[in-house]
């Protein structure tokens, strides 16, 4: 029998951990099902489904048709199927879906550029440090900050440490010279680049792959979970183990829905969000884990681990982005922030 072709089996496998992780989510079915739904909301996502991203909003769902007997539905399109990046947070303001979890980096461009706190580089040493942040008075302060544009924040959840990814190791600032390195639309994303000599090319996550592809970029910065399910390995020959910033999102409501719902309703899907995020924080803390072991085995593309000396060169060639940061939203943020988090000076 011939052996089966590389990217055959490479697929064969990538739909084996997709499908495993995805069981993770599942929970036993709401009732017969011939309820029909008084209220159907729309969640609306860019991420595959089998990330913790998509396994929460997957959650969500079933706890929300659950806890209301199918009163009320929950429809999740995931992987930008209806929205992308660029047009998923108006999308949100303008009714025509009713939950999306946009990463913390997207609320820069809609007036709250105190979000971009959660992108400087190096500010974490690990999720629990996040979630001293994201669950303290700082985190529920930039929620309430969302009402000026007419939304509601619900809450956060993790997808873990980013991770630079190129056609060559990425390991010390000099490294970086010269490349087109694909950002989020944040103004610190775009600085840290900057800061390490590469150019910052903006694009929509649902878009990446593809460019990776066509040489459109040259590399990118993302969780292992992201990398792996996105098939990016197929596409880049190294990915380094920086753990240089934090990948996040928040849940989103618009302000019309929230008011539409009474309160017991809310309540319900309150609850049934915290409960999913819960779950999603405790996937994030595995999923990349598992995602790094499973691309180890793939020997699509070689990992690096960077020793001290070079985490170090880094931290200190991006430390120009943290007061860039402070100039532009008050140095007041900053300072609350690190303070939170037992640090000294901004």
């Amino acid at each position: 029998m011939a052996a089966m072709p590389a990217c055959q089996l490479q697929s064969i496998r990538r739909r084996q951990w997709l499908a495993a992780c995805a069981g993770a989510a599942l929970l036993p079915a709401a009732g017969s099902g011939t309820t029909q739904p008084q209220i159907t909301l729309r969640f609306s996502h860019v991420v595959a489904e089998e990330t913790p991203k998509g396994l929460a909003a997957n959650r969500f769902k079933v706890l929300v048709e659950q806890r209301s007997g199918g009163r009320i539905g929950v429809q999740v399109f995931p992987n930008a199927q209806l929205y992308g990046d660029a047009n998923e947070m108006q999308a949100l303001q303008l009714g025509a879906v009713d939950l999306v979890a946009p990463s913390l980096s997207k609320f820069g461009r809609i007036g709250l550029p105190e979000f971009e706190l959660f992108d400087l580089p190096f500010l974490f040493d690990d999720l629990n440090a996040v979630r001293r942040i994201t669950l303290g008075p700082l985190g529920q302060r930039l929620l309430q900050g969302l009402q000026r544009q007419g939304l509601v924040g619900l809450g956060y959840f993790d997808n873990g440490f980013k991770q630079m990814s190129a056609n060559r190791p990425l390991l010390e600032p000099k490294d970086f010279v010269g490349l087109r390195m694909r950002v989020q639309a944040s103004q610190v994303i775009a600085a840290q680049m900057r800061a390490l000599g590469a150019r910052p090319v903006t694009l929509a996550f649902s878009e990446t792959r593809r460019a990776l592809a066509t040489g459109v970029v040259d590399g990118t910065e993302n969780p292992v979970s992201n990398f792996w399910t996105q098939g990016m390995d197929e596409v880049q020959t190294d990915l380094s183990l920086t753990n240089h910033g934090y990948l996040g999102y928040a849940v989103v409501t618009n302000q019309r829905l929230w008011n539409y719902l009474t309160q017991p309703d809310r309540d319900l899907v309150n609850q049934a969000l915290q409960d999913s995020l819960g779950f999603a924080n405790q996937m994030a803390d595995t999923q990349n884990d598992k995602a790094l072991i499973a691309l180890r085995l793939a020997h699509t593309t070689r990992i690096h681990t960077l020793s001290q000396a070079q985490r170090d060169l880094m931290r200190q060639a991006v430390q120009p982005v943290h007061q860039e940061l402070a100039r532009r939203i008050g140095s007041e943020w900053l300072q609350t922030l690190r303070e939170a988090l037992g640090q000294k000076g901004i």
